[in-house]
């Protein structure tokens, strides 16, 4: 969980409290007060949920990348003679690609 989440959320509640004390005592500077800082702390909030959703996607691929790698090196080890067979067939038609018609 982000820093900014956390703050954002600490932030937005102490701006309901500074927000409803400026109401109850009728002062309209201390309740405009805790708006900005109801605001502040949702925008800060907001920008520390993307952050985790970067930060989660990033895991994400790293861990497919990861098991592509492993089911390749799982192939290679388990079926030798197919996977020599498929890449010789794969050079041959890269090979194929380049030569005119």
């Amino acid at each position: 969980m982000d820093e900014n989440r956390v703050a954002g959320t600490v932030r937005n509640v102490g701006g309901k409290v500074e927000e409803s004390f400026g109401r109850v005592t009728g002062n309209a500077g201390v309740q405009a007060e805790g708006l900005v800082n109801r605001a502040a702390g949702a925008a800060q909030d907001l920008y520390g949920q993307a952050r985790d959703s970067v930060a989660d996607a990033a895991g994400a691929a790293q861990d497919t990348a990861f098991t592509v790698e492993k089911w390749l090196r799982r192939t290679v080890e388990t079926q030798p003679y197919t996977t020599t067979i498929v890449a010789v067939c794969i050079g041959w038609l890269l090979g194929r690609m380049h030569r005119p018609l």
